[in-house]
């Protein structure tokens, strides 16, 4: 991450970001950036318990070395925490066919899967266990939520294979989750939320029933945001298949319509459940728009 000649970070633009190839890397890479200002995690609401000493080995990380113990018998111990953690953070991906859509540099997919990427890899950075789960009309993928270096490598591996799939169900693959989750915590759901507001909604009052703190961040395209479309043009419905040819001047009043009245519903179901709600426009770098969400939390909280 380049430094610009006042020494300030320079944020990484959305191109930048899709040429980052590794998950990790772009992980560690957008978590750097959106951390910086930030004094305290939004998410943190624990203490992690230290459990014993043990002598340092080669290896061990050296920001667990205790230097109290060190002055006073000239030699390395490493404190030892308990694995368990307070908060378990699940982030739910919706990988349907309509999340094959980019206008962008990234798909709509490309775009949510490093975002899950860089929370997970910031959570499970912070000592929370950090879990997945994948779905379109039926949940593809569940790992539950473990602090391992190993999980979080194959969290961001199962992310980096990520490819989109059928039609979109907002409902059962969340009842299926909040089934599969034996320990209340966080659950971010990443979507375009292109389905069923009211089945959506009941959805999520079983994840809420289930005694989980909720985020749902929906992702866009700009073309989705605003319709630019002018002349005749080709539209394919990429979970049907279906075809229609028209004009995109004669159909942009009837598409806004719907499309707020559609976002109108989606944000009302999620106040009556009491659910944070972010948008996120595919033209934000990650950086920027994870930095702005976290940091707008962290007022509130």
């Amino acid at each position: 991450m380049a430094k610009n000649a006042t020494g300030q970070i320079e944020l990484l633009d959305t191109a930048t970001l899709a040429r980052l190839s590794s998950m990790q890397l772009l992980a560690k890479a957008v978590v750097e950036g959106f951390i910086l200002g930030l004094h305290k995690s939004p998410f943190r609401g624990f203490s992690v318990e230290f459990a014993e000493y043990r002598a340092y080995a080669p290896g061990d990380d050296i920001k667990h070395i205790d230097w109290k113990v060190y002055a006073k018998t000239d030699r390395y111990y490493v404190k030892l925490f308990e694995e368990e953690t307070n908060l378990a953070c699940h982030v739910i991906l919706d990988a349907s066919a309509s999340m094959a859509y980019g206008s962008q540099p990234f798909t709509k997919l490309q775009y949510a899967a490093r975002m899950a990427a860089c929370l997970l890899y910031f959570m499970m950075g912070q000592r929370d266990a950090g879990g997945l789960a994948i779905f379109d009309t039926a949940l593809r993928t569940f790992l539950p939520a473990r602090l391992r270096q190993s999980h979080l490598q194959r969290i961001l591996s199962t992310l980096e294979e990520c490819a989109p799939g059928n039609e979109t169900d907002l409902a059962q693959p969340l009842h299926d989750v909040a089934e599969a989750i034996k320990k209340r915590g966080l659950v971010v759901l990443i979507s375009d939320l292109l389905g069923d507001v009211e089945a959506l909604q009941y959805a999520l009052q079983h994840l809420r029933f289930a005694g989980h703190d909720i985020i749902v961040f929906q992702v866009l395209d700009p073309h989705e945001l605003e319709f630019p479309f002018e002349q005749l043009i080709e539209f394919t419905d990429l979970e049907s298949g279906e075809r229609v040819k028209t004009s995109g001047h004669s159909i942009r009043e009837h598409y806004q319509k719907e499309f707020n009245a559609h976002q109108s519903a989606i944000r009302d179901a999620l106040a009556d459940l009491k659910i944070d709600y972010a948008l996120f426009d595919t033209r934000m770098p990650l950086d920027t728009a994870l930095a702005e969400y976290l940091y707008k939390r962290a007022k509130v909280g």
